[in-house]
C-alpha cells in the first residue's frame, strides 16, 4: 500500500519597510494650519468715568445710547449730597435731555470716536462715504445727516463718528469750499459797508454773499454759522 506523503509547508512573514513618518506636528505635506485670530475691532476697549470728571464734550453711555454733553455744572447744596446737572445730546436720535448725576458715581464712556472719510454720492436716501485707504463704505441716512446737507458735496473729507463700529453721524469741515450758481450780477468795485444779496451753491443753499460775487465765483463758508466767510 503507497504511503501517505507528508508535506510541510512553512510560510515567513512578509516584512515590507516604509518610507512614511508621522510627525507629531499637525502639518502634511507642507501645508500649515494657520489660526483665525478675531479681527480687532474700531473699539475694543470701554472705559469707566467719575461723574466729577464730566466736562464739555465728554461721550457718555447712559441706557445702552451715546451721548456728548453739552453743559454741565456741579452743584454743592448746603443740604443733601452733591450731584452733577447735565445738559446732552443723544448721538443716535439727536435728542437732548437734562440728567442728573450724584457726584462720585461711576458712568461708562460711550465709545464714540472720529475716522475721515470721503463722501462719495447718494444712493436714495443713504449718504455713502468711502475710506481711501480700504474703499471700504459707510452710509448715513438722511436722518443722520440732518440740515449738514446743504453744504456737503461729492468728494469732500468729512469725520465719521462711530459708535461700536457703526457710523453714526459726521462732522464737516469748518470751512467748505462751494461755487455760485445763481445770483444777481455783481457790481464791479461794489464793496458797500455790509450790503448783501442771495446767492445760489451748487449744494443748493442759500447764502448771503457780498455785492461783488458773480455766478461761477467759489467762496468760502463756514458751516458753523452757514455765513459767507471769503472768496476763494
Amino acid at each position: 500500500m503507497a504511503g501517505i506523503a507528508t508535506i510541510k509547508l512553512s510560510f515567513s512573514p512578509l516584512i515590507r519597510s516604509s518610507s512614511t513618518s508621522f510627525s507629531s506636528n499637525p502639518s502634511f505635506n507642507g501645508l500649515k494650519h494657520s489660526v483665525a485670530l478675531p479681527r480687532r475691532t474700531r473699539f475694543s476697549k470701554i472705559y469707566a468715568l467719575s461723574s466729577n470728571d464730566i466736562k464739555v464734550g465728554t461721550n457718555l453711555e447712559v441706557d445702552g445710547a451715546p451721548w456728548k454733553v453739552l453743559e454741565f455744572l456741579h452743584v454743592k447744596p448746603g443740604k443733601g449730597a452733591a450731584f452733577v446737572r447735565t445738559k446732552m445730546r443723544n448721538y443716535v436720535t439727536g435728542n437732548t435731555v437734562e440728567k442728573t448725576f450724584r457726584a462720585g458715581v461711576t458712568i461708562p464712556e460711550a465709545n464714540v470716536s472720529k475716522e475721515t472719510k470721503q463722501f462719495t454720492y447718494k444712493d436714495g436716501t443713504m449718504y455713502v462715504f468711502m475710506d481711501n485707504t480700504t474703499y471700504e463704505e459707510f452710509r448715513l441716512s438722511e436722518k443722520d445727516v440732518g440740515d449738514k446737507t446743504k453744504w456737503l458735496k461729492e468728494g469732500m473729507d468729512c469725520n465719521l463718528q462711530f459708535w461700536n463700529g457703526k457710523a453714526i453721524d459726521l462732522e464737516l469741515p469748518i470751512i467748505v469750499k462751494l461755487t455760485v450758481i445763481d445770483t444777481e450780477p455783481g457790481i464791479k468795485g461794489d464793496s458797500a459797508q455790509g450790503s448783501t444779496k442771495p446767492a445760489t451753491v451748487d449744494t443748493g443753499a442759500i447764502v448771503n454773499v457780498p455785492l461783488f460775487i458773480n455766478i461761477g465765483d467759489d467762496i468760502m463758508i463756514d458751516t458753523r454759522t452757514g455765513q459767507y466767510n471769503t472768496r476763494a
